[in-house]
């Protein structure tokens, strides 16, 4: 700081930062749409500056005085603009790419060409493999699902004789869920190779990470202190030496015996070089997507997964139910993949457990990219570049959309299938209230033409998980009748990492 040029320097930039600030929120054409909190420069500065802190709040005041409307919050170097109504959440979801860019949204939000790497932020193919291959084979890989999470389940949480053992439910998960994703991703026997798996877990623990820190830089600077901050080399290092020998002898078989060889596994890697051009039949890229691939499954459905565990050992009168419910079904059906379709109760437990602890306060983010804007049915028009989203977290406790919302229903959704299945088309009744159903006022998953399209294997998973979980275990809470407080960071909700949940061996067995 002696140097007189590093003086001009940090003067210079805290200049820019300043002015990218004022310029973010002074725009007289934006003066219809209403400020949460304060319409004071100095006001707006705050709530931007402590957005990490109190976003959920603001967001929550905001529903509370806009519930048909569209209000604004200030964040660091930009307007984010909030919808509260499903009618405006659904224009959203149905707006072409052209106008509100589902892939301009999450550069906003989450920088992916900065953090990972241009290829994977221009080249979204890996999306379509997961939209249709992965989709398509979850019947045909169900068994290699199962397999896995009653192995992984059993190495993790290892029970001896009749005692309770408490452990770290959130971590638990995540070690489960790594193996459980990485069974269809790259198959045996590497799915259980722990220093693989940690790796996985390490670098979405470093992107997030990477992620917070890009916060606090405006735009323009993002792209400069990026490299500096981005810790991601090691983790996408120890990868690449773990995957390229799979990826090779998948190439090398492909040139010699054809695409369709005998014996080609049935797996991510597979799935992806089917879609890949011929640029990106390679190990660096392919290695880069299974790592984008294994951050989207560990990370939501593992804080997913540790969410239903906190609700049900919170209110363990649904454990029971849910455990008739699955011991019947497998008896019945075996375990299949249909046979989850059968569990009303447990889709119906984490649906709930979704609706109530969704992790975004708001969610499907997206950049307005028409020239001319984008006008709402309301009239309300948000001019080119701005940053709208849903208010998830309000939406899915309205009262006025669910009965008693404020209070957790783990089969609110079952006893609905229940109760208009006679009345109406039964058929249409279960796909709106079941774990995979997206609408307006159910943002769990988004909804319209983004919305997550990994959803049918996460569901799948978390309900064979949680069935495999009330057919095997007794459960209590670390502290009887008190769920742990989650963790917010601005629009993140995330539960609580080093909270506890006792297990022990299901003692009628």
């Amino acid at each position: 700081m002696d140097d007189p040029r590093s003086l001009v320097l940090y003067g210079v930039l805290a200049f820019l930062m300043v002015a990218s600030l004022r310029r973010a929120f002074h725009n007289p054409k934006l003066d219809a749409i209403p400020i949460v909190r304060s319409s004071k420069l100095a006001g707006n500065y705050w709530d931007a500056y402590n957005f990490p802190v109190n976003g959920l709040n603001l967001i929550k005041a905001g529903y509370a005085q806009y519930p048909e409307g569209i209000f604004r919050v200030a964040r660091l170097f930009r307007w984010m603009f909030i919808v509260s109504s499903p009618k405006l959440v659904k224009e959203i979801g149905d707006a072409p790419e052209t106008v509100l860019s589902f892939h301009g949204g999450v550069e906003l939000n989450f920088p992916i060409k900065l953090l990972i790497g241009p290829a994977v932020a221009e080249n979204h193919y890996h999306v379509h493999t997961i939209r249709t291959n992965l989709t398509r084979n979850l019947h045909a890989c169900f068994p290699d699902v199962k397999d896995e999470i009653t192995d992984a389940f059993g190495d993790v949480v290892q029970l001896q004789g009749s005692e309770w053992k408490s452990l770290p439910m959130l971590p638990t998960t995540m070690a489960i869920v790594a193996r459980v994703s990485n069974r269809l991703f790259v198959g045996l026997p590497l799915c259980r190779d722990r220093t693989y798996l940690q790796n996985n877990v390490q670098f979405a623990l470093d992107i997030m990470r990477s992620r917070r820190k890009m916060d606090w830089f405006p735009y323009f600077l993002r792209p400069l202190v990026a490299p500096l901050i981005c810790d991601k080399d090691k983790t996408i290092a120890v990868a690449l030496k773990a995957l390229s020998p799979l990826i090779e002898e998948r190439l090398s078989k492909e040139k010699e015996l054809g695409p369709d060889y005998a014996g080609k596994p049935n797996d991510l890697i597979s799935w992806l070089l089917e879609d890949a051009e011929e640029k990106e039949r390679n190990a660096p890229s392919l290695v880069l997507r299974i790592l984008l691939s294994n951050f989207a499954a560990i990370h939501t459905t593992s804080m997913a997964f540790t969410q239903a565990m906190f609700d049900l050992t919170t209110r363990l009168e649904h454990l029971l139910p849910m455990r008739e419910e699955a011991d019947r079904v497998i008896a019945q059906e075996g375990w299949t993949k249909t046979a989850l379709n059968s569990m009303f109760k447990i889709d119906s437990f984490l649906r709930e457990s979704q609706r109530m602890n969704n992790n975004l306060a708001a969610a499907m983010v997206r950049k307005v990219v028409a020239k001319d804007g984008f006008m709402f049915s309301d009239g309300t028009v948000l001019p080119e570049g701005s940053m709208v989203c849903a208010a998830a977290r309000p939406i899915h406790y309205d009262s006025s959309i669910h009965e008693n919302a404020t209070e957790f229903d783990g089969f609110r959704f079952a006893r609905e299938r229940a109760e208009h299945g006679a009345t109406q088309d039964l058929n249409q009744v279960i796909f709106k209230r079941q774990m995979i159903s997206t609408g307006p006022d159910h943002l769990a998953f988004g909804t319209g033409k983004h919305a997550c399209p990994g959803r049918f294997f996460a569901a799948t998973e978390l309900k064979a998980m949680l069935a495999h979980v009330v057919m095997n275990y007794d459960l209590k809470a670390e502290m009887e009748g008190v769920r742990p407080p989650d963790a917010v960071s601005g629009l993140a909700i995330s539960p609580n990492a080093t909270a506890m949940v006792q297990f022990r061996k299901r003692i009628d067995l």
